[in-house]
Protein backbone atom coordinates (compact mmCIF):
# COMPACT_ATOMS: atom_id res chain seq x y z
CA UNK A 1 0.00 0.00 0.00
CA UNK A 2 1.33 3.40 -1.00
CA UNK A 3 -1.06 6.24 -0.26
CA UNK A 4 -1.01 9.73 -1.74
CA UNK A 5 -3.52 12.59 -1.64
CA UNK A 6 -4.75 15.01 -4.28
CA UNK A 7 -7.54 17.61 -4.25
CA UNK A 8 -10.89 16.37 -5.52
CA UNK A 9 -11.83 17.64 -8.97
CA UNK A 10 -15.63 17.92 -8.60
CA UNK A 11 -16.36 17.17 -12.26
CA UNK A 12 -13.65 14.62 -13.09
CA UNK A 13 -14.03 12.70 -9.84
CA UNK A 14 -17.85 12.79 -9.66
CA UNK A 15 -18.40 9.37 -11.30
CA UNK A 16 -16.14 7.50 -8.87
CA UNK A 17 -17.36 9.46 -5.83
CA UNK A 18 -20.99 8.90 -6.84
CA UNK A 19 -20.32 5.16 -7.16
CA UNK A 20 -19.17 5.19 -3.52
CA UNK A 21 -21.58 7.58 -1.77
CA UNK A 22 -24.70 6.10 -3.39
CA UNK A 23 -24.13 2.64 -1.90
CA UNK A 24 -25.84 1.44 1.26
CA UNK A 25 -22.56 1.01 3.15
CA UNK A 26 -22.07 4.80 2.83
CA UNK A 27 -25.53 5.69 4.19
CA UNK A 28 -24.07 7.81 6.99
CA UNK A 29 -22.50 10.03 4.30
CA UNK A 30 -26.07 11.17 3.55
CA UNK A 31 -25.89 10.87 -0.25
CA UNK A 32 -27.36 7.44 -1.00
CA UNK A 33 -30.09 9.00 -3.15
CA UNK A 34 -27.79 11.64 -4.71
CA UNK A 35 -27.31 11.88 -8.46
CA UNK A 36 -23.92 12.33 -10.08
CA UNK A 37 -24.81 16.00 -10.64
CA UNK A 38 -25.57 16.33 -6.91
CA UNK A 39 -22.05 15.09 -6.23
CA UNK A 40 -20.58 17.64 -8.65
CA UNK A 41 -22.52 20.43 -6.94
CA UNK A 42 -21.62 19.32 -3.39
CA UNK A 43 -17.90 19.08 -4.09
CA UNK A 44 -17.93 22.32 -6.05
CA UNK A 45 -19.44 24.00 -2.97
CA UNK A 46 -16.74 22.48 -0.79
CA UNK A 47 -13.98 23.60 -3.17
CA UNK A 48 -15.31 27.16 -3.20
CA UNK A 49 -15.94 27.41 0.56
CA UNK A 50 -12.50 28.57 1.66
CA UNK A 51 -12.77 26.56 4.90
CA UNK A 52 -13.49 23.00 3.70
CA UNK A 53 -11.38 20.89 1.34
CA UNK A 54 -11.86 17.42 -0.12
CA UNK A 55 -9.02 15.09 -1.11
CA UNK A 56 -9.01 11.84 -3.02
CA UNK A 57 -6.76 9.24 -1.42
CA UNK A 58 -4.95 7.07 -3.93
CA UNK A 59 -3.48 3.63 -3.31
CA UNK A 60 -0.71 3.15 -5.87
CA UNK A 61 -2.52 5.72 -8.03
CA UNK A 62 -5.97 4.10 -7.74
CA UNK A 63 -8.78 5.99 -5.93
CA UNK A 64 -9.22 4.29 -2.55
CA UNK A 65 -10.78 6.81 -0.15
CA UNK A 66 -12.17 10.30 0.26
CA UNK A 67 -10.92 12.58 3.00
CA UNK A 68 -12.38 15.95 3.86
CA UNK A 69 -10.82 18.44 6.23
CA UNK A 70 -12.54 21.56 7.50
CA UNK A 71 -12.29 24.34 10.04
CA UNK A 72 -14.67 23.50 12.90
CA UNK A 73 -15.11 27.20 13.68
CA UNK A 74 -16.70 27.66 10.25
CA UNK A 75 -18.98 24.65 10.61
CA UNK A 76 -22.05 23.72 12.69
CA UNK A 77 -19.63 22.32 15.28
CA UNK A 78 -18.94 25.89 16.41
CA UNK A 79 -22.40 25.83 18.03
CA UNK A 80 -21.86 22.65 20.04
CA UNK A 81 -18.34 22.86 21.49
CA UNK A 82 -15.67 25.42 22.26
CA UNK A 83 -13.37 25.37 19.23
CA UNK A 84 -9.68 25.59 20.14
CA UNK A 85 -6.79 26.98 18.15
CA UNK A 86 -5.27 24.17 16.12
CA UNK A 87 -8.51 22.16 15.77
CA UNK A 88 -9.12 20.63 12.34
CA UNK A 89 -12.24 18.66 11.38
CA UNK A 90 -12.08 15.48 9.31
CA UNK A 91 -14.48 13.19 7.42
CA UNK A 92 -13.38 9.88 5.87
CA UNK A 93 -15.05 7.51 3.43
CA UNK A 94 -13.19 4.41 2.26
CA UNK A 95 -14.04 3.00 -1.17
CA UNK A 96 -16.11 -0.19 -1.26
CA UNK A 97 -13.88 -3.27 -1.39
CA UNK A 98 -13.07 -4.73 -4.79
CA UNK A 99 -11.57 -8.17 -4.97
CA UNK A 100 -10.22 -9.95 -1.94
CA UNK A 101 -10.28 -7.99 1.34
CA UNK A 102 -6.94 -6.59 2.50
CA UNK A 103 -6.58 -7.15 6.25
CA UNK A 104 -5.73 -3.90 8.03
CA UNK A 105 -6.42 -1.76 4.97
CA UNK A 106 -8.94 0.60 6.57
CA UNK A 107 -6.79 1.05 9.67
CA UNK A 108 -3.80 1.86 7.46
CA UNK A 109 -5.89 4.41 5.52
CA UNK A 110 -6.93 6.07 8.78
CA UNK A 111 -3.36 6.17 10.06
CA UNK A 112 -2.18 7.83 6.85
CA UNK A 113 -5.04 10.35 6.94
CA UNK A 114 -4.14 11.29 10.50
CA UNK A 115 -0.44 11.52 9.66
CA UNK A 116 -1.33 13.81 6.76
CA UNK A 117 -3.44 16.08 8.95
CA UNK A 118 -0.79 16.26 11.65
CA UNK A 119 1.91 16.97 9.04
CA UNK A 120 0.70 20.56 9.33
CA UNK A 121 2.43 21.86 12.48
CA UNK A 122 -0.56 24.14 13.13
CA UNK A 123 -2.82 21.12 13.66
CA UNK A 124 -3.00 20.32 17.36
CA UNK A 125 -6.17 18.24 17.46
CA UNK A 126 -8.37 16.42 14.94
CA UNK A 127 -12.12 16.63 15.52
CA UNK A 128 -14.72 14.17 14.20
CA UNK A 129 -18.49 13.90 14.63
CA UNK A 130 -19.62 10.64 12.98
CA UNK A 131 -23.20 9.48 13.29
CA UNK A 132 -23.65 8.02 16.78
CA UNK A 133 -25.08 4.82 15.20
CA UNK A 134 -21.98 4.21 13.08
CA UNK A 135 -20.25 1.66 15.30
CA UNK A 136 -17.63 0.68 12.72
CA UNK A 137 -16.18 4.19 12.52
CA UNK A 138 -16.18 4.57 16.32
CA UNK A 139 -13.98 1.45 16.60
CA UNK A 140 -11.66 2.75 13.88
CA UNK A 141 -11.45 6.18 15.50
CA UNK A 142 -10.47 4.67 18.84
CA UNK A 143 -7.69 2.67 17.14
CA UNK A 144 -5.95 5.88 16.08
CA UNK A 145 -6.36 7.72 19.37
CA UNK A 146 -9.74 9.47 19.30
CA UNK A 147 -11.45 9.97 22.65
CA UNK A 148 -15.24 10.41 22.70
CA UNK A 149 -16.48 13.68 24.17
CA UNK A 150 -20.23 13.08 23.89
CA UNK A 151 -23.20 12.99 21.52
CA UNK A 152 -24.12 16.33 19.93
CA UNK A 153 -27.06 17.38 17.76
CA UNK A 154 -26.07 18.71 14.33
CA UNK A 155 -27.87 19.51 11.07
CA UNK A 156 -28.84 16.32 9.24
CA UNK A 157 -26.68 15.10 6.37
CA UNK A 158 -29.46 12.78 5.25
CA UNK A 159 -32.43 14.71 3.79
CA UNK A 160 -34.77 12.09 5.25
CA UNK A 161 -33.72 12.94 8.81
CA UNK A 162 -34.34 16.08 10.85
CA UNK A 163 -31.07 16.09 12.81
CA UNK A 164 -27.84 14.17 13.08
CA UNK A 165 -26.75 12.76 16.42
CA UNK A 166 -22.97 12.82 16.12
CA UNK A 167 -20.41 11.37 18.52
CA UNK A 168 -18.04 14.32 18.99
CA UNK A 169 -14.51 12.97 19.48
CA UNK A 170 -11.04 14.47 19.66
CA UNK A 171 -7.56 13.17 18.89
CA UNK A 172 -4.46 15.11 19.88
CA UNK A 173 -1.14 14.67 18.11
CA UNK A 174 0.20 12.90 21.23
CA UNK A 175 -2.74 10.50 21.41
CA UNK A 176 -2.35 9.62 17.73
CA UNK A 177 1.41 9.04 17.96
CA UNK A 178 0.89 6.85 21.02
CA UNK A 179 -1.14 4.41 18.87
CA UNK A 180 1.64 3.91 16.33
CA UNK A 181 4.46 1.44 16.61
CA UNK A 182 7.85 2.68 15.34
CA UNK A 183 7.47 0.35 12.35
CA UNK A 184 4.16 1.93 11.34
CA UNK A 185 5.16 5.52 12.11
CA UNK A 186 7.94 5.69 9.51
CA UNK A 187 5.88 4.58 6.46
CA UNK A 188 3.06 6.95 7.46
CA UNK A 189 5.47 9.85 7.08
CA UNK A 190 7.40 8.45 4.16
CA UNK A 191 4.42 7.90 1.89
CA UNK A 192 2.90 11.33 2.34
CA UNK A 193 1.69 12.72 -0.93
CA UNK A 194 0.81 16.29 -1.75
CA UNK A 195 0.92 18.47 1.32
CA UNK A 196 -2.45 19.68 2.55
Amino acid sequence: MSFTFRPVDPVVDAPVLHSWVSQEYARFWGMVSATEQDVVEEYSRIAESGHHQAFLGLDDGVPAFLMERYRPGSSPLADVYEVQEGDIGMHLLVAPPSGDPKPGFTTSVMQHVMAELFADPATRRVVVEPDARNQKIHVLNEKVGFRPHGVVTLPAVDPAEEHKQGLLSFCTREDFLATLTPILAAPAAATRGESL
